[in-house]
């Protein structure tokens, strides 16, 4: 009875147009205004120029209001808000994360009204983000959010992730469905991996470990903000073999990083501490890959729900996400751009690089080893460093590496300390600095064999 159930015309059709729809969304790369993006993201920047100036005073908004909202639950404990498990994961959060949304708060508030000290609102930092990053992530979310359970609830990662599975359980050690949160991310934004990942870890689809690794290792920089990198560099005619580059080093990083600490040591169990179950990716008897995909693929669609579920579900997620992540990446992202534009300290964090530089023969040694730590506060920042160093072939190497590291807490890390995924800060600075010693050499091989 049930297998008549989930294969009739209902449940295909379930299974076919939401997830198409999806894929056409999330996955399909088209040309806009001279770039390749995705669907979602174009729509995300059509919001922000209806919205224009009004984004930045919504966002300020919410992340006062977020505050406000957290401090008044951790203090009264209303029964509406405790009672139930949404309201309460999204307010009645731990003391470290209420003092970083009163700090995101506190940031926005002076940074908007433009009062207070120079140093938090200036235009390299509270200010940069404010402008330049929260209204992006507003409108990604709400979009990406939104439309996520198209490509999560009704079967297409489960045909894709079993498809898949072959090639990232060898490889990767992770499940199939993993390098669909990667493809979002190369084709439209790092945040969208981040969401679909976070989303499935707390869906018990990945375990602490798997979420860690597809969180730091594949949610990969846009080709898109990639353009503008190497453009920020000068160095736009070399664009292809840069990307492919960095897509090659990311290749190394993504295969050796996971099997040193931190990531080694996170355990395979579920958010609820439950093991992982290795039967999941059998494939039984009297199935071939495609066939037990497809069937796994109609059993979710049949369970799908209704348009209401499946509306309600999207809700959730852009409120989670708004409400949850934007006063952290705030709070986060103003502290670490405070740090790399007033005080010397990544300078000085620099310098062990120093040696290493000089021995890959990249030249100006001493002035591209100032870029390299400075990464972890914003991604961007290296690039501006770098393009008053002559020589090519170091702008070149820098703006790689600055891709590649992937691990930058005015966005990607504030997203996933954020987010449910089992990382914290110190962990993510190891993963940082992992990722620049196994993709530097790599980088600069290739560059000497470019320049």
């Amino acid at each position: 009875m049930s297998e008549k159930q989930t294969h009739n015309i209902k449940t295909i059709l379930t299974f076919i147009v939401p997830s198409l729809i999806g894929l056409l969304l999330f996955m399909t790369p088209i040309s806009y205004q001279d770039a390749i993006t995705i669907p979602i993201a174009i729509i995300s920047k059509a919001l922000q120029s209806f919205l224009g100036d009004a984004l930045v005073g919504i966002v300020t908004g919410i992340v006062i209001f977020t505050a406000i909202t957290s401090a008044l639950v951790k203090a009264i404990k209303p029964k509406f808000v405790i009672q139930n498990g949404f309201l309460n994961s999204l307010f009645n959060v731990t003391p470290v994360w209420l003092v970083i949304r009163l700090l995101g708060a506190i940031f926005i508030s002076l940074t908007f009204f433009g009062v207070g000290p120079e140093a938090i609102r200036s235009g390299d930092t509270g200010a940069l983000v404010l402008n330049d990053l929260l209204p992006v992530l507003f409108s990604v979310f709400l979009f990406a959010g939104m439309l996520l359970p198209l490509l999560l609830n009704f079967g297409l990662l489960e045909l894709l992730g079993t498809l898949l599975t072959k090639i990232m359980r060898p490889i990767f050690n992770l499940p199939g469905r993993s390098a669909i949160d990667c493809m979002a991310s190369w084709l439209g934004d790092g945040s969208v991996g981040i969401l679909m990942t976070s989303k499935q870890y707390e869906a018990r689809f990945y375990t602490q470990r798997e979420a860690a690794v597809i969180g730091t290792t594949f949610s990969a920089v846009s080709i898109t903000f990639s353009l503008v990198v190497i453009s920020q560099v000068q160095l736009e005619h070399l664009f292809v073999p840069f990307y492919l580059t960095v897509c090659f080093a990311g290749f190394v990083a993504a295969i050796i990083v996971p099997k040193l600490p931190p990531l080694s040591w996170k355990k395979d169990l579920y958010i609820d501490e439950t093991p992982r179950h290795k039967d999941d990716e059998v494939i039984p008897a009297g199935h071939g890959v495609l066939s037990w995909g497809l069937d796994q693929a109609l059993t979710k669609a049949s369970r799908a729900g209704g348009i209401k579920h499946t509306l309600t579900d999207g809700v959730k997620n852009v409120v989670d996400m708004i409400f949850g992540v934007i006063p952290v990446v705030m709070g986060i992202g103003t502290i670490a751009l405070m740090i790399a534009e007033f005080t010397p300290v990544f300078n000085y964090l620099g310098m062990p690089f120093i040696p290493l530089l000089e021995l890959l023969q990249v030249p100006e040694a001493a002035e591209a080893s100032k870029t390299i730590v400075v990464g972890f506060a914003d991604m961007f920042i290296p690039a501006i460093l770098a393009s008053s160093i002559e020589s090519d072939m170091t702008r070149f190497i820098i703006a790689a590496l600055s891709v590649t590291q992937l691990i930058y807490m005015s966005e990607v890390g504030a997203l996933l300390m954020g987010s449910k995924i089992p990382v914290n800060f110190l962990e993510l600075a190891v993963v940082f600095i992992l990722r620049t010693l196994v993709t530097l050499p790599v980088i600069a091989g290739i560059a000497h064999l470019i320049f």
